[in-house]
């Protein structure tokens, strides 16, 4: 190679007197070659610092080798667990992540969906922030057949391809375990009720409660928009009651946290006047002294991998795939 200029497949040709078709079919150890001539231009090709042309390659086979990853925050547990098992697997695709933050805002959220357009992504995966109700984008992706899969938080929409936790089978273990304790004052501090997550902790809360006999009180039920100031205005107004409860299920383990701190300035002890169960199960709760008596664990590393299992199965373009995959892993209460 002289200068910069990268060398070519016919300069290793010239160089061994054989053919530019014999090299490219040794380099990519096609059958018809035998493997002495393999072997000579594979040690040619490395002292000439030969390296294939990625666009020629992407232009033969329309791919780009790259899959975008959008989800709301890195910093949470989950999605580091999550992505640690998408890049795992693309790898072993020969595949390079591109990832993007939405950091829960719709704009931003839109604004890396159309990045990864532009770069030609074969394909995207995505857990939705917690403000996104604007989902056209969806319609430009089908139309530029950039294959899309949701997971975790997935939109409720019919025909897309999702993989999430069925929250209802942890939360009725949690009801379980309180009632069992001697709770029957719970209450549940829920996430946005625009988040489809939010409405399903709900829908399970209540008929979790009912099921056991138990009454539903609908000042018992209130929403956070996540914030730490939204978490603690929602623990303010349980703490305002009355009859205060003595049991809480939230909507995820960071808004327990922020909890847990406002219930401790309040006088309120923990895992003595209140009781705390929560979604997510982040590996946090093992350095803590008197942790909340335990979390529903939602497999991010399973819901992970089968939805990255998805989306190269659709890049691949397997008959399988034709239709719209819902995957729904169950969640279990960890008690701490």
């Amino acid at each position: 190679m002289s200068g910069n200029k990268p060398t070519t497949i016919k300069e290793i040709a010239r160089k061994l007197k054989i053919s530019p078709s014999t090299v490219s079919r040794a380099l990519n150890d096609h059958p018809s070659i035998g493997d002495v001539t393999k072997d000579r231009v594979r040690k040619i090709a490395e002292e000439m610092a030969y390296e294939p042309n990625q666009t020629a390659i992407f232009f033969k086979q329309r791919k780009t080798f790259t899959i975008g990853v959008i989800l709301p925050k890195l910093s949470e547990p989950f999605f580091s667990d999550a992505i640690s098992t998408i890049e795992t697997v693309a790898e072993e695709k020969k595949y390079t992540v591109l990832l993007g933050q939405s950091l829960d805002n719709e704009q931003r959220e839109l604004n890396i969906v159309q990045s990864f357009k532009k770069h030609r992504v074969d394909g995207i995966l995505m857990s939705l922030g917690k403000n996104t109700a604007n989902m056209d984008y969806l319609d430009i992706l089908a139309k530029t057949e950039i294959p899309i899969v949701f997971f975790d938080c997935v939109p409720d929409l019919p025909n897309v391809h999702k993989v999430y936790s069925d929250l209802s089978t942890g939360m009725m273990e949690a009801i379980d375990a309180f009632i069992d304790r001697g709770h029957h004052k719970i209450a549940l501090i829920n996430g946005p009720e625009s988040l489809l997550a939010s409405k399903q902790r709900s829908e399970y809360f209540i008929k979790a409660l009912k099921q056991r006999g138990l009454a539903v009180d609908t000042n018992y039920i209130v929403h956070t928009d996540l914030t730490e100031q939204g978490n603690e205005d929602a623990m303010e107004s349980l703490c305002a009651l009355a009859d205060r409860p003595s049991a809480v299920v939230s909507f995820n383990d960071f808004v327990t946290l922020d909890l847990i701190r406002y219930a401790k300035q309040r006088g309120i002890v923990m895992n003595q006047d209140m009781y705390f169960i929560s979604y997510a199960n982040y590996p946090l709760w093992k350095y803590m002294d008197n942790p909340p008596m335990g979390s529903i664990e939602q497999y991010p590393d399973q819901q992970a991998q089968r939805a990255a299992e998805i989306l190269f199965d659709c890049i691949d373009k397997k008959e399988a795939v034709e239709q719209a995959q819902e995957v729904i892993f169950p969640s279990k209460l960890v008690l701490k």
